[in-house]
């Protein structure tokens, strides 16, 4: 569950940047004063003046030509990105390499399976010298 918010998040700050630095126009073509068409990423279809409407005392014909007018609106991303580079001594590298290296070693595992003390022979006890002393540690 953990790996599938992870790439989530990094799909959704991906689109940010995306976004960001995506810019774009949107064209717009007014006649008479009302929208008649708009457009993104290309120019709005004109009409032509042909059209007869009417709104408010304006109305837009071949005779009149002012009337129509476009307008666009440019939405600028952003242009310039950089990296953000800090600059890191040898020191420092050497102390986070040491680091790093340390403490994953801590995690690594042991195998039971390697003993130096597998085919080593115990003595053979003749006899138990406690039991001859009769002396017990209590």
């Amino acid at each position: 569950m953990k790996k599938i918010g992870h790439k989530i998040f990094a799909t959704m700050l991906a689109f940010v940047v995306l976004f960001s630095t995506l810019s774009f126009t949107i064209d717009m073509h007014f006649c008479g004063g009302s929208l008649v068409d708009t457009a993104i990423f290309q120019k709005a279809k004109t009409c032509q003046m042909s059209m007869q409407t009417t709104s408010k005392n304006t109305e837009c014909s071949a005779v009149k030509k002012n009337c129509c007018n476009d307008e666009q609106l440019v939405v600028d991303g952003q242009d310039e990105l950089h990296q953000n580079s800090h600059h890191i001594s040898f020191g420092q590298q050497l102390f986070v390499t040491a680091f790093v290296y340390t403490y994953s070693s801590l995690f690594e595992t042991i195998n039971k399976e390697e003993t130096n003390y597998q085919d080593y022979r115990s003595p053979l006890v003749v006899q138990e010298l406690y039991k001859l002393d009769e002396t017990y540690l209590i």
